[in-house]
């Protein structure tokens, strides 16, 4: 499956009480799929997944499955702490109408480039669904160098999509495509999106991120693909102070969330315990650039 373009990553909502709530979940997803996305991703590090149960997280692909009602791709993350965790994750995902799996590395002593390999090698075995790699060093605590990434590529072909979150993501972009030469693989940006642009220079094919306006990356993209390269960048460039603010350390999730909820797709923006919240001067400072971006008249996404 050719994942390319925009795959938007869903934050997980909660009432004020920590519990579910599903209603705001089908609205959000419903949100980021008319904004016209080419995918969806749940249970990705910012949808708090280390934070639900094995029920819940059941409890959220269903919805989201349901919702989209197979309009687009729905990419589930399975990362586990352990081989048979992360393949019993996959199973489920799949069973529940998922079609792919984010998969990061697990957390070992000795990981290394061979057990990497043999984790990726040994999941795609077991169980017959599409692997997108995720290189985030943060998750696993290991880097995959992009011959690891390229040489996972290519002696595992259901394997051949990777979510690139190694800073510098341009340059790594374009060393995994040098070092794949041959191979069709698809790269996707994350980080919140503030690298977008120039990850496409570099080659990737999109991106899967969980930014508050997905309809701006699908118009970069758009633009992009098309050969508008300089609309592509006035686009971009115009959303980067606001991405930049909504990917802070520590409270980006409740960021995304606020936003959300100003939207119309969150009922409330609770972030589960231990999770960072947002304090008056940060609220302040979100109305301010919410109310620079209205006044800017080309941006005309930000009341939707």
């Amino acid at each position: 499956m050719p994942f390319q373009g925009v795959h938007a990553v869903l934050p997980t909502p909660f009432h004020s009480d920590g519990s579910l709530d599903l209603d705001s979940l089908k609205r959000m997803t419903n949100l980021y799929r008319r904004a016209g996305v080419n995918g969806i991703a749940t249970l990705g590090v910012t949808s708090e997944v280390n934070r639900l149960t094995e029920t819940e997280r059941a409890q959220v692909i269903e919805s989201v499955v349901e919702e989209v009602s197979g309009q687009v791709p729905i990419i589930v993350g399975g990362t586990g702490e352990g081989l048979r965790i992360c393949i019993e994750r996959s199973r489920i995902a799949k069973s529940l109408g998922a079609s792919a799996v984010l998969i990061s590395p697990p957390r070992m002593a000795a990981l290394n480039s061979d057990a990497v390999l043999a984790h990726y090698s040994e999941l795609a075995r077991t169980v017959d669904i599409e692997i997108i790699v995720q290189d985030y060093p943060p998750a696993c605590g290991f880097t995959m160098e992009p011959t690891v990434l390229a040489r996972i590529a290519r002696e595992i072909p259901s394997a051949r999509t990777i979510k690139l979150e190694d800073p510098p993501t341009p340059l790594k972009t374009a060393q995994i495509l040098k070092a794949a030469q041959g191979l069709e693989i698809r790269i996707l940006g994350g980080l919140g999106g503030v690298y977008l642009l120039e990850e496409l220079l570099a080659g990737a094919s999109g991106a899967m991120t969980g930014f508050a306006y997905p309809e701006m990356l699908v118009e970069v993209v758009r633009l992009f693909s098309s050969g508008a390269i300089d609309q592509a960048a006035n686009a971009f460039y115009r959303y980067v102070p606001l991405m930049r603010f909504e990917f802070q350390q520590g409270i980006g999730t409740a960021l995304r969330k606020e936003i959300l909820r100003r939207r119309g797709a969150l009922a409330e923006a609770t972030v589960r315990a231990p999770g960072g919240a947002l304090d008056a001067a940060t609220c302040r400072g979100l109305d301010i650039l919410l109310q620079w971006m209205r006044d800017q008249q080309e941006v005309k996404w930000i009341s939707a």
